[in-house]
């Protein structure tokens, strides 16, 4: 059975269509395809049905992670259930995402950044309105977040 992950943000087509796409990358590098399934999604239905943006194709891509094949969507319902890890990428969508879950689920909505050592608990800022530097910015959080991610994810996790 694969482990579930769910990278959630307002839109859906800046951070967590990157933090899919970074995650992704980290899975296929480490060799846990097919053991782990990722997905993201917005709090919002501004951006549904559409791809990433530009900005975030392009920084995703220098890193080498492909995000172009992703459509944004809103979170379902039955995402508290589907998923192992909810990752929200600042607190106003973690708050969102608490009041929608029911409460059995409540314990796997976290931020993303919980799993980084370089900027433990902090918010992924939204890029969109800013020029290119925030999706660098975005990425470096993002890149650090998914190790820690990972090594959660396969036990390999150091004490703190």
């Amino acid at each position: 059975m694969a482990v579930r992950v769910l990278f959630v943000c307002m839109g859906n087509i800046c951070r967590s269509p990157m933090a899919e796409g970074m995650f992704r990358k980290a899975v296929r590098d480490a060799g846990l395809e097919g053991q782990i399934e990722s997905d993201s999604a917005g709090t919002h239905a501004y951006h549904v049905g559409d791809a990433p943006d530009p900005r975030a194709q392009q920084a995703a891509r220098q890193r080498g992670a492909e995000i172009s094949d992703l459509r944004g969507r809103k979170v379902a319902d039955q995402d508290f259930a589907r998923f192992d890890y909810i990752l929200a990428m600042d607190g106003d969508n973690m708050s969102r995402l608490l009041d929608r879950a029911p409460a059995q689920h409540q314990g796997k909505i976290k931020r993303l950044l919980a799993y980084s050592r370089k900027y433990p608990n902090l918010d992924v800022v939204d890029p969109y309105y800013g020029g290119p530097q925030g999706f660098e910015e975005n990425l470096d959080m993002i890149e650090d977040a998914v190790q820690g991610l990972i090594r959660e994810i396969t036990g390999n996790a150091a004490p703190r």
